[in-house]
């Protein structure tokens, strides 16, 4: 599931877009809709034209640059920017902030949306505007996003909008599963006999019904007690869904908007980051030592005190190390982007990325050999970067995820010592991450940088190991007398392609997790036991099979003896062969019957109906059906009112 988000400037029509798009107007609070301004974020959904039917989530922002910090809680999260221009006013203020934090994020899926192009009547204006539009997206992550035009009155435009935002989408990766779940807060309420509701972007991976949460920094432990997307009720929230969690066991009060929802253990607050800062080049003054700023970060918001490492001030466009001193803690890992404002006056400062979450000491500000290790952490060894490549593209083929991680490989023509370093480079950071069982072989044979041996990230792996067992073990449940759970069923479950998901069967067949026989897949060592009420009628069924083998009990009969389950899984295991759609043999004395027949047969030449009637002392009834099936399955064939074997 993906979530875009609206940017752009005050009255340039990001709501009313939202609402003629979805039906559902993000305007909420009651203020908001009286001075026909967003203050706070706004929600909503659609369901696209392509991708299969594909629904996302809308975080609608303010644009009014008095609550460009609440803009900042909601567009953190989002896999894709609609930026919002009248054609009326074009490029205004903060459209030039709402875009420089967009690049500040690296959110670089987006679209502009001119609108309101109903006011307008020459269209040398709306050209003149898409130039100066084309101007201010230069030397950004925007740089060559699609312009579409439309009108939120009369929907004009709106079939290319959708479309063009379905194949934006298309191209963009799913939020990987890391099995680390967090959930940014970024609306706290409550619903009366439910208690306490908060909502936000989950990344990272999936929260369960029922599972135990913690509310961090604050530390407060709750549980789930509901999961909703889109208002629909959900029993797993999947990474990349605007999900409402209703948690039981705390307060509304206790919840601030920027905490962070997670399973217990797995992150830990700090209150000093190290990052890389990039300064806007239209800022109104460079950015010093010990500068009080805000830092932006996930939902969170805080008082940071800065720290320059390796110089006394940043000029306006520089790029230089931080160590951030945080009034409070937030939660932050490795890769996160973030953004920095003044105090006061308001403004935006600039942003980047988080190099180290857990930085162990303050750093002497003018030592080589720290600004030499943070500069070392950013790049990542050539490993490091396949495994996020990995993580990205989920399982593929080895040459895709080298492809992803810019590891340049160039199997074909005369080799050069550039060429030849690039191939040793990927092959290195391949062995190393699969050494280190950080990536996981899906599939046999040698998996070369440029092979099509598909591979896995081993967090995604384990997820997928336990997803499946788990899915298996519920159909055992629900199905206890079936020998398995049909391969297509888990698949579709799976949501895995053909080629995947054959190879990670074999590959949990090979581990001891399942086992595969045919068309099915059963939990390893899994046995159908009949209970004992279950025993008894199966003893019944069988003595009557003892008193008339050749003439048994009709397929309806067994089934009211025992029930209809226990009648199939006697099928499936072999102990009752079906002939017909009413006649049914004991396999033991199925398999004499078959023999008597190919031994007259052979003696004789063909036999009859009338010959098999007799020869088991049975009705033509039985007869025929017996007859009938082993035609149907090749070893007799019917001349005239006999049967021969075939050939």
């Amino acid at each position: 599931m993906r979530v875009i988000g609206t940017a752009g400037h005050v009255d340039h029509g990001k709501s009313t877009l939202i609402a003629a798009l979805t039906g559902i107007n993000p305007d909420r609070l009651k203020e908001e809709q009286e001075r026909e301004m967003t203050i706070d974020l706004g929600f909503a959904w659609l369901t696209l034209p392509l991708n299969g039917g594909e629904e996302i989530g809308i975080v609608d922002v303010p644009g009014h640059r008095d609550f460009i910090e609440n803009m900042l809680a909601g567009v953190g999260g989002i896999d894709a920017a609609l930026l919002v221009i009248a054609a009326d006013e074009g490029v205004m203020p903060q459209t030039r902030e709402h875009l420089a934090i967009l690049d500040l994020l690296q959110i670089s899926a987006g679209l502009v949306v001119l609108t309101k192009i109903d006011l307008i009547d020459d269209p040398d204006w709306l050209d003149l505007v898409e130039s100066d539009v084309r101007q201010a997206l230069k030397d950004t992550v925007l740089a060559d996003a699609p312009i579409i035009r439309v009108s939120s009155k009369t929907k004009a435009g709106f079939p290319e909008l959708l479309g063009t935002l379905g194949l934006l989408l298309q191209e963009r990766p799913t939020r990987p599963d890391l099995g680390r779940p967090r959930l940014p807060v970024d609306r706290v309420f409550s619903i009366p006999g439910f208690g306490t509701v908060v909502t936000g972007t989950l990344t990272d991976g999936r929260l369960n019904l029922g599972e135990e949460v913690v509310i961090l920094p604050a530390g407060l432990r709750g549980r789930v007690r509901g999961l909703q997307t889109h208002k629909k009720k959900e029993e797993i929230a999947l990474p990349g869904s605007r999900t409402a969690v209703n948690i039981s066991g705390v307060n509304v009060d206790q919840i601030t908007r920027g905490e962070v929802i997670a399973h217990p253990g797995q992150y830990q607050p700090t209150r000093m980051l190290d990052v890389r800062f990039r300064l806007l080049p239209d800022v109104s003054g460079p950015l010093r030592h010990a500068s009080e700023v805000k830092l932006f970060i996930g939902a969170s918001e805080t008082i940071a005190d800065v720290r320059l490492l390796g110089t006394e001030v940043l000029a306006a466009g520089q790029e230089g190390w931080l160590q951030l001193e945080l009034r409070h803690p937030v939660i932050a890992v490795r890769g996160d982007r973030y953004i920095l404002r003044r105090p006061s006056p308001g403004e935006t400062l600039g942003g980047g990325v988080v190099v180290d979450p857990h930085p162990k000491r303050r750093h002497k500000r003018f030592d080589e050999a720290a600004i030499q290790s943070l500069e070392a952490l950013a790049q990542g060894s050539p490993a490091d970067v396949l495994v996020q490549a990995s993580l990205a593209l989920g399982p593929a083929a080895v040459k895709e995820v080298v492809k992803r991680a810019r590891l340049e490989v160039l199997p074909q023509g005369p080799t050069t010592s550039e060429t030849g370093s690039g191939v040793q480079k990927a092959a290195t950071a391949l062995e190393e991450a699969l050494s280190s069982n950080q990536v996981v072989a899906l599939e046999s044979g040698d998996p070369s940088p440029s092979s099509d041996i598909l591979i896995i990230a081993q967090v995604q792996w384990s997820l997928l190991k336990d997803q499946a067992r788990q899915i298996v073990e519920a159909h055992h449940r629900n199905f206890p007398l079936r020998r398995g759970m049909p391969r297509e069923e888990l698949k579709s479950r799976l949501k895995l392609t053909p080629r995947v998901f054959n190879a990670s069967v074999h590959k949990l067949a090979a581990e001891g997790v399942l086992t595969e026989a045919g068309s099915w897949v059963a939990r390893a060592g899994h046995e159908i036991r009949f209970d004992i009420g279950q025993q008894a009628a199966v003893k019944r069924l069988m003595a009557r099979f003892d008193q008339s083998p050749y003439s048994p009990p009709t397929i309806k009969e067994c089934q009211a003896e025992t029930s209809e389950e226990v009648f199939d899984t006697l099928v499936e295991q072999g102990d009752l062969v079906t002939v017909s759609s009413e006649v049914v043999f004991r396999k033991s004395d199925y398999d004499g019957m078959l023999a008597k027949i190919r031994q007259v047969i052979q003696e004789k030449g063909q036999i009859t109906i009338a010959d098999v009637r007799d020869l088991f002392d049975t009705s033509r009834r039985y007869a025929l059906a017996l007859m009938e099936h082993l035609d149907s399955i090749g070893v007799t064939v019917r001349e005239g009112d006999a049967r021969k074997l075939r050939r």
